[in-house]
């Protein structure tokens, strides 16, 4: 078993061992962010791969064809690393299109797809959700980089038939652009998401609950066994909770979360 994986200890496994691995995980923050720890080439050895995860900027049309072979197990996993580190010191001119992502879930039919994007920008953000991405999972980290309400409601049209998770931390400085990420304050993203993917499960999001009721009425209504965990950066007390949310409490499902900051 591979402990810390470096660009020349790939390379240096015989083929009977490369043939025969299920799972490959190159996600390193030892590893300088300009550093490729795997090429197509080197990929082609990993025929059996059934889970891989990896920077998203390693992951290259080429390696989506790769994969996408005949030759290759079908991928039930794909766990994507997006980070602005990461995207200044390589580039995004390499990553799949929409046809080589289609190729891939022809092959492997039963992809679901994991990203985690940490202070991206909405327009790289953008470019990288394609619309053919198996989209199960995705978890935002922003620190310096509000996530767009553009971003938000582009996830919920594209991928509402596959997203279940969707995690949200905004720990911006500035939070006057949050919770009501959109142009139109009265189609808030997040409200949006809730409504359109059906198999929805958990919503996390850190941030004011302004828009609280609008997303449990959304959940109710379409009797979603949805998952709320806030972080509430207010400083409300529990009689103003109750008077600001007293039309919905009655129906707040028990595994409502609220951790105040």
């Amino acid at each position: 078993m591979l402990q810390i994986v470096t660009p020349t200890s790939l390379s240096s496994l015989s083929n009977p061992i490369a043939n025969t691995m299920e799972h490959l995980s190159l996600l390193d923050n030892h590893i300088p962010g300009n550093t490729t720890l795997i090429t197509a080439v080197e990929l082609e050895r990993f025929v059996n791969l059934r889970s891989l995860a990896l920077d998203f900027c390693d992951f290259t049309a080429e390696m989506a064809r790769v994969l996408a072979d005949s030759n290759h197990v079908p991928l039930h996993r794909l766990s994507l690393l997006v980070h602005s580190v990461s995207i200044m010191h390589k580039s995004l001119d390499s990553m799949p299109e929409d046809e080589n992502w289609k190729a891939l879930t022809r092959n492997s039919t039963n992809l679901r797809v994991y990203i985690m994007a940490f202070d991206v920008k909405s327009d790289d953000m953008l470019r990288i959700l394609k619309p053919s991405i198996p989209l199960e999972r995705i978890h935002f980290d922003s620190y310096i980089t509000c996530v767009s309400g553009a971003v938000v409601d582009l996830i919920s049209r594209q991928y509402d038939k596959f997203l279940t998770h969707f995690i949200l931390m905004n720990d911006v400085i500035d939070m006057s652009g949050f919770p009501d990420l959109s142009d139109n304050r009265n189609e808030d993203p997040l409200v949006l998401l809730a409504w359109r993917c059906t198999r929805l499960s958990l919503l996390a999001v850190h941030g004011p609950l302004v828009f609280l009721p609008s997303v449990l009425l959304v959940c109710s209504e379409k009797g979603l066994e949805l998952h709320v965990a806030l972080a509430a950066t207010c400083h409300w007390s529990k009689e103003e909770e109750k008077a600001r949310f007293k039309n919905i409490f009655h129906w707040m499902p028990q595994d409502f979360l609220l951790i105040k900051s």
